[in-house]
Order: structure tokens, then C-alpha cells, then sequence
């Protein structure tokens, strides 16, 4: 009505039949207004004021061609947008383009989501490290909607008790739970979540370097990971990138600078020299910790979980690439797709920073003199 004769499309990715679409909730609210006289509701879609419509389409039925009859239209909301496939997404944004003028708004993308996963296309794309241009995205939950009524808090209440690992993606808007055996769950992520880090004490920029920079290689996980003087971990951000050597270098040391870190962990296992080199070849003075796995990723994993089960590193703010991965990393292995960079980095990040919790000593028999070193060794370091 602000604006007469819009052009309205509202999408999903799979559209079986109306009754699959938001038109019966759009009917509901026009007579919930009481402006029903000023539209027409018709099969297939509203019209509105000025000769405007609102449309009602599945993504999964058009192609690079049918697509087209949507240029013009000012507007497209993606329902259930966690749903939506690249490909939709790929046809959706040339499409819906049109220039403000005469006193009229460009055209607009709206999305709607319960977030999944952090690798559905929607987060990538909105969620990611480089959203669009103008884009604007608004989190909320319940706590934003001051007609919550009654009956759904108390649905809420009942799921944080007795629904704890399923509370967060409910409620929270958290993304979906872990996988079966996780060694991390979101519930204790969100639990521990800080806004802000306090005062701290040592400052590390976490790199696990790529084994290969072609298309559609795993990517080099580079974490900031902190102490803070009040003996917590925290993790600070999450500059993980894909991409050649030099590429993941700069981003490495344009993290050491930002944060002012103290070092550089970097594992070596796949480049030896090189990667202490690569780095160097950036800023020729930054220290690095070479350090070298000799067990499995989550071998080494668990002492760093067991921490955040004792409510001792917290994130600031959403970390939801890095996050995604923890809770698919479980005892037998990772299980989801590629390697986990981001929670290799974070765990070399912070193996650095508890040494106590992450090295065990010696274990001497009583009566018996041991020589050489622990058998239990996650990992060997130097620091050059």
C-alpha cells in the first residue's frame, strides 16, 4: 500500500501446490487489517492497490529462461530460505534488479530463515565473510516479538529443560545440532557466548595451512584465539580463507596486526619450512610457533573440548563457520564434508595457550626409573 503497483514474488524452493506457499497467511493479515476491499484475491495470486500483484512460484520449476518473467518485479521474499539451492539463488539475484527512480525504491530481496547450517547457500551468502553490497541482515528470536503470547512461553520453557540440545536451533535461532557423538555442542557454545572480551593476556593468531590452493580445496583455517587475565580461552574471530599461500599469509598477518597478537601457531606437517617462510615473506619479523601433529585431528581436539565443558573459552560474538564444524567433529573422526580447518586452527590456537591441559607428563611407574619422553604426544613445537 506505500507504494501502489508493486510487483510482488514470494518463492520457495519447492512449491508443490498454494497450499505449500505463504498466500493463505498473506490473506489473513490483509483481513486481520481490515483493508480486504482494497485487494482481490484471486487462484493464484493478490492482487493489490495501484494494479500491483503478489505472486506465488517454486524456484525448483524455473530455468535460466522461465526466470526472465520475473524481471521487473520489485520485490522477491524467500520463504524458508534455509531451503533455498545455489542454483535458485544464482537465477533469483540477476533478476530482481531495477533502479530507484521517480520517487520509487530499487528492488529488493527479502529473506526469512530458521539458520541449518552454516554451509546451506543462504548463510554463505548473507552470513558469510563477504555479504553483498547493502545487504542488511537482522537476527531475532522470541525475545524481539512483543506479542509472544503466554502458551509459547511456556513451550519454551519446557523445551530449555527437557530439550536442551534442540533449544538453541528452536529458540535461538543457533544453528542445527551437532552430529551424533559430537565432542562440542551448541548449546554450551551459545551458553558461553560473550559479547565482548575482557582485558587480555596473550594473543595468538592460529593458522592450519591448506595442502592444495585449487578450486574447490579445503581452505587454511586461521583463528584468533586469546587468554584473558582472567584465565579463560577466547575465541576472538575467525579469518579463514581460501586461496594460494600468499594469499592465506596476508590474511594471517593482517590478523596478527589487527589484534596486535604475540604470535603466529602455525602447523607444519604439510610444508615444513615453507610455511614459516611464507609467512615471513609478508612481514619479515613476526614471530612464528612451528608446531607438527602426530596425532589425529581429534586426538588433539578433545582436551580442547573437555575446556569448553568447563565453561572456559567462550566466543565473542557468532563464529558460525568455525561452529558448524566443531559440532561435526566427534570422537571416531569429522563427519562432515573436506577437512575441519577452522577447528584445527582454533585447537592449535588454544593447545598453545593451555599447555597444562593439552601436554601430559611423563608417567613414571612407582619404583622405576623413565627414560626419553611422554608416550602420549599430541604434537612437537619450536618456536623460531
Amino acid at each position: 500500500m506505500q507504494f501502489p503497483g508493486s510487483r510482488i514474488v514470494c518463492v520457495r524452493e519447492v512449491q508443490r501446490s498454494l497450499k505449500d506457499s505463504v498466500k493463505r497467511l498473506v490473506e489473513d493479515k490483509i483481513a486481520a487489517l481490515g483493508v480486504g476491499a482494497l485487494f482481490r484475491v484471486q487462484t493464484d495470486r493478490i492482487v493489490t492497490p495501484g494494479g500491483g500483484i503478489v505472486l506465488f512460484q517454486g524456484m525448483q520449476d524455473h530455468t535460466a529462461e522461465s526466470i526472465k518473467s520475473l524481471e521487473g518485479f520489485d520485490v522477491a521474499y524467500v520463504e524458508e530460505a534455509q531451503t533455498m539451492t545455489a542454483r535458485s539463488l544464482e537465477f533469483l539475484r540477476p533478476t530482481i534488479r531495477k533502479d530507484a527512480r521517480d520517487g520509487q525504491p530499487g528492488s529488493e530481496l527479502w529473506f526469512s530463515w530458521n539458520p541449518r547450517h552454516a554451509s546451506d547457500p543462504v548463510d554463505q551468502l548473507l552470513r558469510g565473510p563477504a555479504p553483498p553490497p547493502g545487504a542488511a541482515v537482522v537476527r531475532t528470536s522470541y525475545r524481539d516479538n512483543p506479542f509472544f503470547p503466554a502458551v509459547l512461553e511456556e513451550e519454551r520453557a519446557f523445551d530449555e529443560i527437557h530439550k536442551p540440545d534442540r533449544y538453541a536451533h528452536i529458540w535461538e535461532g543457533e544453528y542445527e545440532p551437532a552430529a551424533v557423538g559430537a565432542i562440542w555442542d551448541r548449546l554450551t557454545i551459545h551458553r558461553n557466548r560473550r559479547r565482548e572480551a575482557p582485558p587480555l593476556r596473550r594473543i595468538l593468531v592460529a593458522v592450519d595451512p591448506a595442502v592444495s590452493s585449487e578450486e574447490g580445496a579445503n581452505e587454511t583455517g586461521i583463528v584468533v584465539c586469546a587468554l584473558g587475565e582472567d584465565g579463560r580461552g577466547y575465541v576472538l574471530d575467525d579469518f579463514s580463507i581460501a586461496g594460494p599461500p600468499r594469499a592465506w599469509a596476508e590474511q594471517a598477518v593482517a590478523a596478527y596486526e589487527s589484534f596486535e597478537a604475540d604470535s603466529i601457531v602455525a602447523e607444519v606437517n604439510q610444508g615444513g619450512e615453507m610455511v614459516k617462510s611464507t609467512i615471513r615473506s609478508v612481514r619479515p619479523e613476526v614471530p612464528v610457533i612451528e608446531v607438527r601433529a602426530t596425532r589425529g585431528k581429534h586426538l588433539r581436539a578433545e582436551p580442547i573440548s573437555a575446556l569448553y565443558s568447563l565453561d572456559r573459552i567462550s566466543h565473542i560474538g557468532a563464529l558460525p563457520q568455525l561452529e558448524a564444524q566443531m559440532c561435526l567433529m566427534t570422537a571416531a573422526g569429522y563427519q562432515g564434508e573436506g577437512s575441519p580447518d577452522r577447528v584445527d586452527a582454533m585447537v592449535w590456537g588454544f593447545t598453545e595457550l593451555f599447555p597444562a591441559m593439552t601436554r601430559r607428563k611423563p608417567r613414571r611407574a612407582t619404583g622405576q626409573a623413565t627414560t626419553g619422553g611422554s608416550r602420549y604426544n599430541p604434537i612437537t613445537r619450536r618456536v623460531r
